[in-house]
């Protein structure tokens, strides 16, 4: 008979393989949920589903240390894996368990904090609060209880706030924790003193805490969306992550983010001896700080749990979300005692609060159509009670989840409202489970709606195939007809909700057929608005290439690869006759790119929709000037990359000149970058610059070489 194996051994090579394919599909998952919840603000499951998922990882990875450690190589054995494969096997990769989830952007400039942000370690349960505790006298040799503070954990977005000689200089999200995305203009708008006499003899302090929405301008920013007929936000701190990233700061200032500082990050010419200190000087200086009466001293873990509950009942009175009690040692010379892991100090830790969940029927699922053609599960419930409100629906958020879950209509299943306008269904009650009750079958309940729908290759969600949705058919107009594509004046949202209500344009090429007499028949148009929306149709059909190729709405071509494709081939047809060997030599064009633009051009539908745009409707797109014979343009075939603040010119401005002069414009520095063009305060893109030796320039400079190409006085 076999011996058993010990804990964290195996008996086999398949035990083996499947611990490595477990651990692997655990931090594919929560390496992708990080992703959702930090870079896009779009998280799908709860913060306790997730902290949950966590800590399976890291208890796997705890007792499989040896599989946990495989992060260069491959093991002999490995499931559905080409033996011959060079790459890293991707189950391999660096585990999510031990690494801070990153907010970073190529659309912000990049800066390296000077002191690193850790997040933190979360429980939900109080023995685990007192486990932390108890770790943390052993490793001070702390025999009496130590001096703690107790304040509310926002839920909102890490920001490192930098003053130089009282002046604030800089806002940085959180980003990797040792790099961070420059927001500074973005926080234009947020409220809080610029210039701090106090501080002026201080050099550099960096001062740490969170940008966040209180739930009034959250819900009148909701309220706002609902009555121009567009989806609803999920809830505040998802909304103050995406606007604090937007691209147009002129938006960020239409919303009221607001921003509370709690901790410390490098500083020079000034030191505190106690985080309750800092919170004084904080008050002291006019900066927002925590609530007052916050944060709360405690006396060792008991007084520590005493002041959780009285938060707990307090933080519902708070005009802002708080979703559980940050505990920190007072003490910073214990803390820095007390030091670090890779991911977290080993001196705070947060303890979460339990979200309000209720039990109730499902009665239903029903599909929710996204604004990409991206169907969503929704649970349609017996109503309940939970925080004050009814609730009678709850996402599922997808195929996978649901099938995880076992979640089956007629089921009881516990709903959780954790400040989602739309709550989640957490789980089924299984010892209520209907004897009837099936196992739901996605595809089959996509097709009995009549919905052609498929699920990509390593995509969670069921995407709509076909483009004959309203919802989706207008979406594609707006965005054909945008300032990004083909600058239709006068084509905006309502014009374009009309036409298709009507039945007036069905693709992109019915906009080049309709007639003046159509027009009048919209609401709100008379004789004038009709010409004046067909002369700007009829201007649109010789506009550049690629805002014909953008706004076609190709998947995973933005407007820079739009201009990439028109400067290679210089024409539609030459495009769509490219394979996907040509398409992937275009810088900037991988494998994943290649194919979809291929797969796009191959499709019947999208093939009739431009032979009648560029044969019955007569579009000529013009494409990219080219160079005249021997008089090459000064920047072709040459890469650069902007960093920092422009004097003279704005980022788009420099952007377009470099275009002009056949050269392309880059978001991230690399060994293929010819140039830098580096203003002031140019961050971490400059140094990575210097460090493998490519040239920096100055505007200036950019002038000089682009002599030829500039606009003649």
């Amino acid at each position: 008979m076999d011996k058993e194996p010990l804990p964290g051994q195996n008996s086999t090579r398949m035990a083996e393989n499947d611990i490595v394919g477990e651990i692997a599909r655990l931090r594919a998952e929560v390496a992708r949920h990080n992703d959702l919840y930090y870079t896009h603000a779009a998280p799908e499951i709860s913060d306790r589903e997730f902290d949950e998922l966590l800590a399976k990882l890291k208890a796997l990875e705890s007792d499989n240390p040896l599989f946990a450690a495989m992060t260069g190589t491959r093991p002999s054995v490995l499931p559905s894996v080409d033996a011959d494969a060079k790459a890293p096997h991707p189950y391999l990769a660096a585990s999510p368990a031990s690494s801070v989830g990153s907010d970073l952007s190529d659309e912000f400039e990049s800066y390296t904090h000077r002191q690193r942000m850790y997040s933190l370690d979360n429980t939900y349960s109080e023995g685990e609060l007192r486990d932390f505790d108890t770790r943390l006298r052993k490793s001070l040799a702390a025999g009496a209880a130590l001096p703690y503070l107790v304040e509310p954990k926002l839920d909102g977005a890490s920001v490192s706030l930098s003053f130089e000689n009282g002046r604030f200089v800089r806002a940085v999200s959180r980003g990797d924790a040792i790099t961070g995305d420059d927001i500074t203009r973005n926080f234009s708008a947020i409220a809080f003193p610029r210039h701090i006499a106090a501080l002026e003899t201080v050099p550099a302090i960096e001062l740490r805490g969170e940008v966040f929405m209180d739930r009034a301008e959250f819900d009148r920013i909701n309220a706002e969306q609902e009555e121009a007929g567009k989806p609803m936000y999920m809830n505040p701190r998802n909304l103050a992550a995406g606007t604090i990233k937007l691209l147009d700061p002129a938006i960020s200032a239409r919303r009221g983010l607001k921003v509370i500082l709690y901790g410390i990050g490098h500083h020079e010419g000034i030191s505190f001896q106690s985080q309750s200190a800092l919170h004084a000087k904080i008050r002291e200086w006019g900066l927002p700080g925590l609530p007052e009466g916050y944060p709360l001293r405690a006396h060792g873990i008991d007084e520590v749990w005493q002041c959780i509950q009285k938060l707990d009942k307090e933080r519902k009175k708070f005009p802002y979300d708080t979703d559980g009690a940050v505990v920190k040692l007072d003490d910073i010379a214990l803390q820095e005692r007390a030091g670090a892991t890779s991911k977290a100090p080993r001196w705070a830790i947060a303890y979460k609060f339990a979200p309000e969940q209720a039990v109730t029927r499902l009665n239903a699922i029903t599909i929710q159509i996204g604004r990409t053609g991206v169907l969503t599960p929704v649970a349609e419930l017996e109503p309940v009670l939970i925080s004050g409100s009814m609730v009678s629906r709850a996402t599922l958020h997808n195929e996978d989840e649901i099938k995880r879950k076992d979640i089956r209509v007629g089921d009881w299943v516990v709903v959780e409202k954790a400040g989602e306008i739309i709550p989640a269904v957490i789980n089924a009650v299984l010892d209520k489970r209907p004897a009837d009750a099936e196992p739901f079958d996605f595809a089959k309940h996509l097709k009995a709606l009549g919905l052609d729908a498929e699920r990509e290759a390593g995509q969670a969600a069921w995407r709509l195939r076909g483009d004959s949705d309203p919802e989706l058919l207008r979406r594609r107009l707006r965005h054909f007809a945008s300032r990004q594509a083909m600058d239709i004046e006068g084509m905006g949202e309502a014009v374009v909700n009309q036409l298709v209500n009507l039945g007036l344009v069905k693709d992109e090429a019915d906009i080049y057929a309709l007639t003046k007499h159509q027009l009048l028949t919209l609401e709100k148009f008379a004789e004038k608005s009709a010409d004046k929306l067909l002369e700007a149709i009829a201007s649109s059909k010789t506009r550049e290439l690629w805002r014909l190729l953008h706004g076609l709405g190709i998947p995973q071509v933005g407007a820079q690869t739009a201009k990439d494709l028109a400067k290679e081939f210089r024409s539609l047809p030459a495009l769509m006759q490219a394979s996907e060997e040509e398409l992937k030599a275009i810088d900037g064009v991988g494998d994943i790119v290649a194919l979809s633009i291929h797969a796009f051009f191959a499709r019947p539908d999208k093939k009739d929709i431009i032979a009648r745009l560029l044969g019955n409707h007569g579009l000529t797109p013009a494409a990219p000037e080219a160079p005249a014979e021997g008089d090459a343009l000064p920047l072709a075939g040459k890469t650069i990359v902007i960093t920092g603040t422009l004097h003279s010119l704005s980022r788009d401005e420099a952007k377009e000149l470099i275009e002009r002069a056949g050269g392309k414009a880059s978001g991230s520095v690399s060994k293929k970058t010819s140039y830098v063009l580096a203003g002031e305060e140019a961050g971490s893109k400059l140094t990575k610059a210097q460090e493998l030796g490519i040239p920096v320039i100055d505007e200036s400079e950019l002038r000089r070489m682009l002599v030829s190409t500039l606009p003649q006085a």
